[in-house]
């Protein structure tokens, strides 16, 4: 079984050639519970997700939304650590859990477990790679050469604020995909996609041949469709954490309805 790198662009090869976007759900580990936070994952990967973001609590999320907040935060009550959600993967590993799994947390817990031995911790666990949305790619630095000499995958974020510049770097640094968060909200019918998303996308594409994941406050399978019709990958948090916090059943129905959202969309092209 493919690991770091090679197994996140396995993946993205294998959606590009099915004519869809990669699911790319999140979850943190530790909520509500840190028993309950594996079983949703395990939900996730029998649902169809493609690559697993897990989620590093921390106590000052500022890329996070209230809900997203709110859970992390239990889950540190809870105890949580770095070193658990690396140990929870490797639980998942042994599990049976083969799906890409990448770590997504905040810079400030990675400089206190010290990046020689995160990555060597992440590679012993199976972890395939890592989303940072506090570190921009022109500071990467250190962590970023470990990554790569490590061969796992690093997703840099670019924004509609982003110059071309650094979208372009963004590109040059990240491996696997680039992660395109955007604060335009859908209006009107539920199906539309705005334009000036497509045209982000698109400016995007014109400055890197990385695939473009999109982050979009995507709730429901029908957004899931619309958004997946115009990118590489879409990234679903907030909506599967308010399913968490209800049961491991509705992550699952959830993540269910926005997989074969996407396979409808492979369906239409075809």
């Amino acid at each position: 079984m493919a690991r770091g790198l090679e197994a996140i662009n396995g993946v993205i090869e294998r959606t590009k050639r099915e004519g869809r976007a990669a699911f790319m759900p999140y979850l943190p580990i530790g909520y509500p519970d840190y028993e309950t936070s594996l079983s949703a994952i395990k939900a996730l990967a029998e649902a169809g997700a493609d690559i697993i973001e897990i989620g590093v609590p921390f106590s000052d999320p500022l890329a996070d939304g209230p809900t997203i907040q709110a859970a992390t935060q239990v889950a540190l009550e809870n105890g949580i650590t770095p070193r658990d959600c690396v140990e929870a993967v490797k639980t998942l590993r042994e599990d049976g859990i083969d799906t890409p799994m990448v770590l997504m947390g905040y810079l400030n817990p990675f400089i206190a477990y010290g990046y020689e031995r995160l990555i060597r911790d992440a590679l012993d666990a199976g972890v395939d790679g890592f989303i940072i949305p506090d570190m921009p790619a022109d500071e990467a630095g250190e962590l970023q050469v470990y990554i790569d000499e490590a061969g796992l995958g690093i997703s840099h974020f670019v924004a509609p604020t982003s110059s071309e510049e650094r979208m372009k770097l963004a590109g040059e640094l990240s491996r696997g995909y680039i992660y395109l968060v955007s604060v335009t909200g859908i209006t009107g019918d539920k199906e539309a996609v705005p334009t000036e998303l497509i045209d982000l996308i698109e400016k995007v594409r014109a400055k890197t041949s990385q695939p473009v994941g999109v982050g979009f406050g995507i709730r429901t399978p029908e957004k899931a469709r619309a958004i997946g019709a115009v990118c590489d990958g879409i990234f679903v948090g907030t909506a599967l954490v308010k399913a968490a916090g209800e049961s491991v059943d509705a992550v699952r129905a959830l993540a269910t309805g926005m997989r074969q959202a996407l396979d409808a969309e492979k369906s239409t092209i075809e």
